[in-house]
């Protein structure tokens, strides 16, 4: 595990992280495993179990956060999430950096756990995309096409609040196009892995 990285991307929504996140391990096929995150919001369209998400029931989550299952658990929009820890575990076990996409509550509760945790502290690496223009960001939602206006309301507004925590990350990419955003991702990338040895 020693040379695997952890690698946390925080953002608001539409900020573009779920679609960086593929990217990158599409790009990296061989080296980097993408951790599944359970969640009790509905699936959308398209979205598959075990593939998008684990989707449980709130009941079953709450169950599993009694259980001490998760590396970390939020309430964010209504619903709950959270990755299991020992799906980090196996990943990093293997060889693999562990890729987690996850929210400002979560990122906060994972580093404050790698204080604690010397292995966890050395392979946590954490990334937050800022949309610092407040029109781009509604543009982005509601170019999705999935929310209605009064959760895009919502969304926009959360957004303010979680970008104020973007300098808790080591690493923060000023949200441009797709493309200008996934060369920062996989820079960071591999700067870090030059880091280890």
């Amino acid at each position: 595990m020693s040379r695997s990285l952890l690698i946390v991307v925080s953002g608001p929504a539409g900020s573009g992280k779920t679609t960086l996140c593929a990217r990158l391990t599409e790009a990296y096929p061989d080296a980097i495993r993408r951790v599944i995150t359970c969640t009790t919001r509905a699936p959308r369209p398209g979205e598959v179990d075990g593939v998008d998400y684990h989707f449980l029931t709130r009941a079953s989550f709450e169950q599993q956060v009694g259980a001490g299952v998760f590396l970390e658990h939020a309430h964010v929009h209504g619903n709950l999430y959270g990755p299991r820890a020992a799906d980090v575990a196996t990943h990093l076990g293997a060889g693999f950096d562990a890729l987690l996409n996850v929210d400002v509550q979560g990122a906060a509760t994972i580093r404050a756990k790698g204080a604690a945790d010397p292995r966890l502290a050395a392979a946590l690496v954490t990334v937050f995309i800022r949309v610092s223009d407040r029109t781009e960001l509604r543009r982005r939602l509601t170019g999705r096409g999935t929310d209605p206006a009064d959760e895009i309301d919502r969304r926009v507004a959360a957004a303010e609040e979680e970008i104020r925590h973007a300098g808790a990350y080591q690493h923060v990419i000023e949200s441009g196009s797709r493309e200008a955003d996934f060369a920062a991702l996989q820079a960071i990338y591999l700067a870090e892995k030059a880091r280890r040895p």
